[in-house]
C-alpha cells in the first residue's frame, strides 16, 4: 500500500498569498493613482466654483450634460455601485471599462457647478471598473472575479478616505446585511493598503479630525465604573436619532428618484428641474454652505464637517438642509457619492444633539460622522473601525455603541438597493435569505397593502354587523 503525503496546508496558503499579491499590486496601484487624480481634480473644481459663484446658475445645464453622457456612452454604467454589487453577487453583463472615466468626469461636473454630492461612490466605481478590466486581462472567472471586484471596491474606498482597514472591512460587509464575506479578506486588505499608499505617494492628503479631551469623570464614579454611564446613555439616545437620519436619507434618495421618473416622460427634464431646485434653495437660504462636499470651509463662517466639531459650528437644521440638498442632487440624476454628505449630516446633527443633551461637542460630531454612515450603508463594523482610524482608539466603545445602534434603527433601508439581506435586523421580519433591499421594499409594500385591505374589509364587516 502506497501512502501519499498531502501537501502542507501552509504551503497551499503560501501559494495563495503569492498569487493574490501578484494580482493585486498592479490593480491597487492603478486604482490608487486614478483616485489620486480624482481627488486632485475634485479639490480644484470645488475651489474654482467657490471663487466663481455664478457657476451655480449653470447647474441645470450641467445636469443635462450628465444625462446625455450616460444616455450616449454610459449605458449600464449608470447603475453605479449597484452594478458592481450585482456582479459580485452573481455574474451578469460585467462591469464596463468606461465606468471609471465617465463617473470621474460626471462627478467633477456635478461639483464644479455646485451639486451636493460625495466622492465615495466615484472611488468605488473607479475601483470596481479597473478591477474588472484587469480581471478580464488575467482571464479571471467565477469566485476569482468576485474576489477581484471586492478588492477593487476596498482599494477605491480605502484610497479616497485614507482609511485602509475600513476599506477592506467595508468591501466585505457592505455586500450582504448580517454576513461578512471573509473569503475576500486577503485581497481586500492588500488592495486597500496599497491603494491608500499610492494616493499618499502622489502627495494627496486627507482631512484630519480631532476629538477634544472629555471632562474627567468624578473620582467616586471612576473608581467603580469603567465608563461614564450618563454619557453612555446620551450616546445611545443620540444614536437612535442618527439611525433615523440614515433612514430618512436613504428613503428620500429612492423616493425622489421614483417620483421624478413617474412625473416626467422626457427624462432629460429631471436633472434640469433638479438643478433649478438647488439654485432656488440656495437663493432662499442665502448661503452656499450646503453645496458640494462641505468638508473644509471655503470662506469664513461656513458650516462644514470641520466646523461641526466646535461649539456653535452648525445651525440647528444644518443636517436636514444637507439631507434635502444631497437627496435632490442624487435623486435627479447628478453623480457623486453619498458618504461624505452622510458625514456632514451626522457631524452637524451630532453638533445639534450635543447642545440638547449637554454632551461633548467634538465627540458627538464624531459619533454622528460614523453612525449616520453606518445606518445608511448597513456597515456598523466597518464604521466602528473608521472611527478608530480617523479619531483614535480612546473612544472605541462609544463608536461601537453609536454605529450598531444607528444600524438597527435605520431599519431595512439603505443607499445601495442591490445590498442583500442574509440576517434580518429583527428575527420575525418577512425577508428570505439573499433578498435584495429593492425586493424587500417591494415585498414590504405589498404586505402593507394586503394588511390595509384586510383591515378595511374587517372594519366594513364590523360596521355592517353593528
Amino acid at each position: 500500500m502506497i501512502i501519499r503525503r498531502r501537501p502542507l496546508e501552509q504551503y497551499a496558503i503560501f501559494k495563495h498569498l503569492i498569487r493574490w499579491t501578484i494580482l493585486i499590486i498592479p490593480i491597487a496601484i492603478a486604482i490608487g493613482s486614478m483616485v489620486a487624480l480624482f481627488l486632485w481634480l475634485l479639490h480644484a473644481a470645488i475651489r474654482y466654483r467657490f471663487q466663481h459663484p455664478w457657476l451655480l446658475y449653470l447647474l441645470p445645464v450641467a445636469g443635462l450634460l450628465i444625462h446625455f453622457i450616460y444616455q450616449s456612452v454610459g449605458k449600464s454604467s449608470e447603475k453605479g455601485n449597484n452594478l458592481i454589487m450585482d456582479e459580485i453577487h452573481a455574474a451578469g453583463g460585467g462591469v464596463p471599462k468606461r465606468m471609471a472615466p465617465i463617473i470621474l468626469a460626471t462627478t467633477i461636473i456635478t461639483h464644479l457647478f455646485g451639486g451636493s454630492a460625495g466622492r465615495e461612490g466615484t472611488a468605488v466605481q473607479i475601483g470596481g471598473s479597473i478591477a474588472a478590466m484587469f480581471g478580464k486581462w488575467f482571464n479571471l472567472k467565477g469566485v476569482d472575479m468576485r474576489m477581484i471586484l471586492t478588492a477593487g471596491v476596498a482599494a477605491g474606498f480605502g484610497a479616497v478616505f485614507g482609511t485602509p482597514l475600513t476599506g477592506a472591512i467595508f468591501a466585505m460587509e457592505v455586500l450582504t446585511i448580517g454576513r461578512i464575506q471573509y473569503d475576500a479578506l486577503l485581497p481586500a486588505l492588500m488592495a486597500s493598503l496599497i491603494g491608500d499608499l499610492t494616493v499618499a505617494a502622489w502627495a494627496v492628503h486627507h482631512t484630519s479630525y480631532h476629538i477634544d479631551a472629555l471632562p474627567a469623570t468624578p473620582y467616586f464614579l471612576s473608581k467603580y465604573l469603567p465608563l461614564d454611564i450618563l454619557l453612555l446613555g446620551k450616546v445611545i439616545v443620540a444614536s437612535v436619532a442618527f439611525g433615523l437620519a440614515s433612514y430618512l436619507f436613504a428613503t428620500l434618495v429612492h423616493e425622489i428618484k421614483n417620483i421624478f421618473l413617474n412625473l416626467f416622460n422626457r427624462k432629460w427634464l429631471i436633472p434640469v428641474l433638479g438643478g433649478g431646485l438647488i439654485i432656488g434653495l440656495t437663493y432662499i437660504i442665502g448661503k452656499p454652505d450646503y453645496l458640494s462636499l462641505g468638508v473644509e470651509p471655503e470662506y469664513p463662517g461656513a458650516i462644514t464637517i470641520i466646523s461641526a466639531f466646535k461649539l456653535g459650528g452648525a445651525d440647528t437644521w444644518s443636517w436636514l438642509w444637507k439631507t434635502i440638498y444631497t437627496t435632490l442632487t442624487l435623486g435627479t440624476g447628478f453623480k457623486g457619492g453619498e458618504v461624505t454628505p452622510l458625514f456632514y449630516i451626522g457631524a452637524t446633527l451630532g453638533n445639534t444633539l450635543s447642545a440638547l443633551l449637554h454632551a461633548p461637542v467634538s465627540l458627538f460630531a464624531a459619533l454622528g460622522f460614523i453612525a449616520v454612515f453606518a445606518g445608511a450603508t448597513n456597515t456598523p463594523l466597518a464604521c466602528t473601525i473608521m472611527g478608530i482610524e480617523l479619531f483614535g482608539g480612546e473612544h472605541t466603545v462609544f463608536f461601537a455603541v453609536a454605529c450598531f445602534t444607528a444600524y438597527f434603527f435605520s431599519g431595512h433601508s439603505g443607499i445601495y438597493s442591490s445590498q442583500r439581506i442574509a440576517v434580518p435586523k429583527i428575527f420575525d421580519a418577512y425577508f428570505s435569505d439573499e433578498t435584495s433591499l429593492t425586493e424587500a421594499n417591494k415585498r414590504r409594500g405589498f404586505i402593507h397593502q394586503k394588511l390595509s385591505r384586510y383591515r378595511l374589509a374587517a372594519k366594513i364587516k364590523k360596521e355592517d354587523h353593528e
